[in-house]
C-alpha cells in the first residue's frame, strides 16, 4: 500500500509546489503589483490582464505638475439672473402641464424598466432585440447617466438601488483598448458629480467613484505639454510608458472637460483637476484670434504642439466642435464669474459665429428663423458657407440665450429665439415631425427680405451631387422633382445627408432653456408636439429606439438607445413641464450631458438683485 501511494503523493507535491511558484511570480514579478503578465483570465478578473482594481493615484507620472493653477478667488461677482420671474399659473394650465409632465415620466419609467431588466450594469439596452451593448467602457453608462434623472423625477427607491450597484463597477479598468476621455468625463464623471450635488452629499459612494474616475482620467494628461490624449490607450500608462498628445484631436473633445474637472476640484479640494483643464483653456485662448476665422476654432487641433492648427479650414458649432463653445459661458457660471477669460472667449466666438455661421433659411411660410451652418476658409480664398443644419447645433439657441442674459447682450436674445425657431421648423417639416441628423437648406440671399421662391428651391435641389435612380431627367426642374420624390425632401430642404434620429436632446434642450428665460408658454406647446412625434415612432416594447429615416411615416428602428435618452432628452422634456424652481438655471449649470452641477455661490451673491 505505501509503495502504491508514493507516485500519487509525489504528483500532488509537485502540483502544489508549481502552484505556489506560479502565484509568487504572479504577485511579485518585476517588483510592481501593477506589472502586466500574459496569463489567462482569473475568475476574479473582469478583463484578464489586471486581476484587481488599479490604484491610479500610485501610477507614477513622467511629467508631473509642480505648481498647480488654483481656482480663482476674490470678491463675489453679481451675475444677472437667467430665469424669468414666473407668476402663479392658472388652474387649467397647471392641470395640462402636470398631465404632460406625468406622460413624460411614464416614458422614462418604461425606459428605465427596460434597462434594468435587459441591460443592468451594461452601458446601453438594445431596445429592439432586448440585449445590451457596452460601447463606453462597460461601466454601466445608462445607470450612471440616469442617476440625477432618477432624483429629479422623484424615483428615490430606484436611485438608491442604482447607487448600491455602483459598488459592483470597477472604474479603474475596462475591456476597451482606448478610453474616450471626453465621453467618460461628460457621462460618468458628470453624472456622479451631479447626483452628489442633488443628493446633498448624502451618499459617499458617489464621490468615491467620481474620484476613482478622476484619478484614472488624470493620467491621460501625463504628456510633455500636459495636453490630454482624448482617445487614450490607457494600458500604456499602467505599463509605465511615456505618452504624447495626439496631432489629430477633435476640438470638442479637447475643450469640453472644464465643467466636470472644475467641479471635481471644487468638491474634493484637490486643485490638480482644475489645473489640468485650465492649462487647456490657456492654450486654446492663445490661438483664438489666429485661426482662418478669428474668434472661431477649427474642428481639428494638433494637441502635441498646442491645440491650434492653422491649416485646418472647417469651422462649425456642430459635431466635433459644439461643446467647446457651450462650455465657455457655463464655466464662467461655475466659477462664479471670477474668471473673465471665459466671457472674453465666448463673446469673441459668438460675434464671429453671428457673422460667419448663422444664416436664415428660405421657408415656405417665410419664417424669420436662423440655423447655424458650417464655414470653410482656406488661405487666400473667400469664406464658403455650407448652409447645413445639424441636430447637434440645436444646442446653440440655448447657449446664446444664456450668454445674452449673463453678459448683458440683450440683442442676442432675439438671435437665440430665431435659432430655436429654426430647429422647431426643421422638426415640423418632416413626415415624422422630427429633425434629421444633418440636412441642407436654401440660404436667403437677403436675410431681411426673404420670400419663398419655389424655382430657387428647385435650383438648389438640382445642384446637389446626389445620384438619381433610373433615367437622367430631361430638365433641371424634372431632376429636382425626381430628387424631392426619391428622398422625400420637405420644402426648403435641398438635401438630407443623414436622415436618422438617434434620440438626441439638443433641440428640446434649447427649447427648455428659452422657456425658462422668457416664460413664453409657446415653448411648452412646441415641446409637447416634439415629444409626441418622438414617442410615436421610437417606442418599443421595452424602451425607445433610434430610427433610420425621419422622412418616412413609419421608419425602421435602430437597435440602439444611447444613455443620453434618459440622461438628457427625457430630462429636458420633464423639466419643461415641471415647476420652474426645479433645477433653476440660477442655481445649477448643466454640463453637455444635461447633468446639473451646483453653482458654488456664497448666499445670493452670484445673482444680481431684481430691478
Amino acid at each position: 500500500m505505501p509503495t502504491m501511494m508514493t507516485p500519487l503523493i509525489r504528483r500532488w507535491t509537485l502540483l502544489c509546489v508549481a502552484t505556489v511558484i506560479t502565484l509568487f511570480l504572479f504577485f511579485h514579478a518585476g517588483g510592481d503589483r501593477h506589472s502586466v503578465l500574459v496569463l489567462p483570465a482569473f475568475p476574479w478578473s473582469r478583463h484578464g490582464e489586471f486581476p484587481y482594481p488599479i490604484k491610479w493615484k500610485e501610477v507614477p507620472q513622467h511629467f508631473p505638475v509642480s505648481d498647480f493653477i488654483a481656482l480663482p478667488t476674490g470678491a463675489p461677482v453679481n451675475i444677472p439672473r437667467i430665469q424669468h420671474d414666473f407668476k402663479p399659473e392658472d388652474h387649467a394650465h397647471e392641470v395640462e402641464r402636470l398631465k404632460r409632465r406625468d406622460t413624460v415620466k411614464k416614458a422614462f419609467v418604461h425606459s428605465w424598466k427596460g434597462y434594468t431588466k435587459y441591460a443592468w450594469l451594461h452601458d446601453e439596452v438594445a431596445p429592439v432585440t432586448k440585449g445590451h451593448r457596452d460601447p463606453f467602457g462597460g461601466w454601466g453608462a445608462t445607470l450612471v447617466d440616469a442617476l440625477d434623472s432618477l432624483l429629479i423625477l422623484n424615483m428615490t427607491h430606484d436611485f438608491e438601488i442604482a447607487v448600491k450597484a455602483l459598488r459592483k463597477i470597477d472604474f479603474t479598468t475596462t475591456h476597451l483598448e482606448h478610453v474616450n476621455v471626453f465621453e467618460t468625463t461628460i457621462r460618468y464623471l458628470g453624472g456622479l458629480l451631479s447626483a452628489n450635488d442633488l443628493s446633498g452629499g448624502k451618499y459617499p459612494i458617489l464621490m468615491e467613484k467620481a474620484l476613482e474616475i478622476g484619478e484614472m482620467l488624470y493620467k491621460a494628461f501625463d504628456t510633455p505639454n500636459r495636453m490630454p490624449l482624448t482617445r487614450w490607450p490607457w494600458k500604456k500608462a499602467v505599463n509605465g510608458r511615456e505618452q504624447e498628445a495626439s496631432t489629430y484631436t477633435l476640438a470638442a473633445e479637447m475643450g469640453s472637460l472644464t465643467l466636470e474637472f472644475t467641479r471635481l476640484s471644487q468638491v474634493s479640494g484637490d486643485p490638480k483637476y482644475y489645473d489640468a483643464v485650465q492649462r487647456i483653456t490657456n492654450v486654446i485662448e492663445s490661438g483664438q484670434n489666429r485661426t482662418q476665422l478669428p474668434g472661431l476654432w477649427p474642428i481639428i487641433f494638433n494637441a502635441a504642439i498646442g491645440p491650434i492648427v492653422t491649416h485646418d479650414y472647417t469651422f462649425t458649432l456642430g459635431g466635433m466642435s459644439d461643446s467647446l463653445y457651450e462650455y465657455l459661458p457655463k464655466e464662467y457660471l461655475l466659477l462664479g464669474g471670477l474668471s473673465n477669460q471665459y466671457r472674453v472667449m465666448y463673446e469673441n466666438a459668438i460675434d464671429a459665429a453671428k457673422k460667419y455661421l448663422f444664416f436664415r433659411p428660405m421657408t415656405p411660410d417665410n419664417r424669420d428663423v436662423l440655423i447655424s451652418g458650417t464655414a470653410k476658409k482656406m488661405v487666400a480664398e473667400p469664406i464658403k458657407l455650407t448652409a447645413e443644419g445639424q441636430h447637434l447645433t440645436c444646442f446653440t439657441g440655448g447657449m446664446v440665450g444664456i450668454g445674452a442674459k449673463i453678459f448683458g447682450r440683450d440683442q442676442d436674445l432675439d438671435v437665440a429665439r430665431k435659432l430655436v425657431d429654426g430647429c422647431a421648423w426643421a422638426y415640423e417639416s418632416t413626415k415624422t415631425g422630427i429633425m434629421p441628423e444633418i440636412f441642407r437648406a436654401v440660404p436667403c440671399e437677403n436675410a431681411t427680405d426673404c420670400k419663398w421662391d419655389k424655382s430657387l428651391w428647385y435650383k438648389s435641389v438640382s445642384s446637389s451631387m446626389v445620384t438619381l435612380e433610373g433615367d437622367v431627367p430631361s430638365s433641371l426642374d424634372d431632376r429636382a422633382e425626381r430628387l424631392i420624390g426619391q428622398f422625400r425632401l420637405p420644402p426648403g430642404f435641398s438635401e438630407i445627408r443623414d436622415s436618422r434620429y438617434i434620440l438626441r436632446p439638443e433641440a428640446i434642450e434649447s427649447i427648455f432653456i428659452l422657456y425658462r428665460i422668457t416664460g413664453d408658454t409657446k415653448y411648452q406647446d412646441t415641446a409637447w408636439r416634439m415629444f409626441n412625434a418622438i414617442h410615436n415612432v421610437t417606442h418599443t416594447g421595452i424602451s425607445y429606439a433610434g430610427i433610420e429615416d425621419v422622412t418616412q411615416a413609419w421608419p425602421p428602428k435602430i437597435d440602439s438607445s444611447e444613455s443620453f435618452w434618459m440622461a438628457e432628452t427625457l430630462k429636458y422634456f420633464y423639466l419643461i413641464f415641471s415647476e420652474p424652481e426645479l433645477i433653476s438655471l440660477d442655481e445649477y449649470v448643466f454640463n453637455t450631458e444635461a447633468h446639473p452641477l451646483k453653482r458654488p455661490c456664497p448666499g445670493d451673491f452670484c445673482l444680481a438683485p431684481e430691478l
